[in-house]
């Protein structure tokens, strides 16, 4: 019987040749991740919002405030009127901390979260579960540098998180993030106590964005509060500190 003879340049004989080198060709082919190109000049460029930003669990329900200031790499004022809050879910608000870009994706992801899990469960998503889904989220995705603080309110109660650049996930009756933690938290040991109201709340950390703001330069212009109780979200921003205080 004759050899079958194959041309070596033949698609046939090529496609035979990879085969023998791939010992699992029935198995999806994987791209390449994406390659962090962003030198230290480009990093100093990206809008950031430097940022003081205050959680607080009250009586009540939770209050959350931040200052309204965007820079560029912290040297420049790019926004003096940036609101660092955000609704994300029915009873719960996530600031925005770090890269704007990175932090306005972290939001927008969540809510879209947020809002499969109502469609197909037909009930409100937990801050517990939300809070998880938020560090898994940060651990896992392309978010660049944001360290937000999740604030809300369920059937078990007030919660505050600050959701960490690596993904960590910490509860606590009150935390503070950003460029000027250091100087709101000062206050806040002064003066947190347990039961209390939220306007006392929203007084108490109004005072403690305006701390920070004194002294640290990626903080600045004004505070935006953002009261959340079993009703809902309610955010207002004020450049005047005199207005809240």
């Amino acid at each position: 019987m004759r050899t079958p003879m194959h041309d070596s340049n033949s698609e046939f004989s090529q496609t035979v040749d990879q085969l023998a080198d791939d010992p699992n060709p029935y198995d999806p082919e994987l791209g390449s991740l994406p390659q962090n190109d962003l030198s230290r000049a480009d990093l100093e460029n990206v809008n950031k919002t430097g940022t003081t930003t205050i959680g607080i669990t009250t009586a009540d329900g939770v209050v959350i405030a931040t200052d309204m200031r965007a820079s560029l790499g912290g040297r420049f004022v790019s926004n003096k009127n940036v609101q660092k809050v955000e609704q994300i879910h029915p009873t719960a608000a996530l600031t925005l901390v770090g890269s704007v870009g990175g932090a306005q994706s972290f939001i927008s992801s969540l809510r879209a979260e947020v809002n499969l899990y109502e469609a197909r469960r037909g009930e409100n998503m937990s801050i517990n579960a939300l809070a998880n889904l938020a560090g898994n989220f940060a651990r896992g995705g392309p978010f660049f540098a944001i360290h937000p603080i999740l604030g809300g309110v369920d059937e078990e109660g007030s919660h505050v998180f600050s959701i960490d650049p690596a993904g960590g996930v910490m509860e606590d009756d009150y935390t503070v993030t950003g460029s000027g933690m250091q100087l709101a938290y000062g206050h806040l040991e002064q003066s947190y106590e347990e039961g209390l109201s939220n306007e006392e709340a929203m007084t108490i950390a109004a005072r403690g964005i305006k701390s920070a703001v004194e002294r640290d330069t990626g903080s600045g212009n004004g505070v935006f509060l953002c009261e959340i109780t079993e009703e809902g979200v309610d955010i207002h921003g004020h450049n005047d500190f005199d207005e809240v205080l």
